[in-house]
């Protein structure tokens, strides 16, 4: 054995034990009876940020908020601390984007929010979208909602989503 790790790892990618998904990352496949498993997204983050600190979802998540968005993504969000931009980790897209706050897991107040803050990227019709949501607040819980929007919320979500709490009241 020596102390060439690259020629060490070039022989287990050779070999079939190792494949390499990007620079300096690599994942050892997993066999079913389809074939080999592709590496779970979380795992694959994890190893590629060195942190457990994340918020991994699809935008096709949006979906389920009842605001009658009907597309379906393929690209995976990542919330993170650390890194930002489009990545290509093997055969899969993430979109990393710098958040200095977002929930360990995904409800549907944080969606909603999510949902708003992001309406221009979608394809969408935006003021359909924004329409949708001031009915769809009367069904969500308002308190859980006005924590969610004062945490993760951006300002113009926020001022629109006010107004419609003071009309509404």
């Amino acid at each position: 054995m020596s102390n060439a790790v690259d020629r060490h790892l070039h022989a287990l990618v050779q070999a079939g034990d190792l494949r390499k998904l990007a620079q300096g990352l690599y994942y050892a496949p997993r066999k079913s009876v389809f074939g080999e498993l592709p590496p779970d997204d979380a795992e694959l983050v994890r190893s590629f940020l060195r942190d457990d600190d994340f918020l991994l979802f699809s935008p096709s998540a949006y979906n389920t908020v009842g605001l009658g968005i009907t597309q379906l993504y393929n690209r995976t969000v990542v919330y993170n601390r650390k890194r930002h931009g489009h990545f290509k980790l093997g055969n899969r897209e993430f979109d990393f984007r710098v958040k200095p706050r977002f929930p360990h897991a995904l409800s549907a107040e944080f969606l909603f929010v999510d949902l708003l803050n992001n309406a221009d990227e979608l394809a969408e019709d935006v003021s359909a979208v924004w329409a949708r949501a001031a009915s769809k607040l009367k069904q969500l819980d308002s308190d859980g909602l006005r924590q969610a929007l004062r945490a993760y919320g951006n300002v113009t979500t926020r001022k629109r989503l006010e107004g419609v709490f003071r009309a509404a009241a």
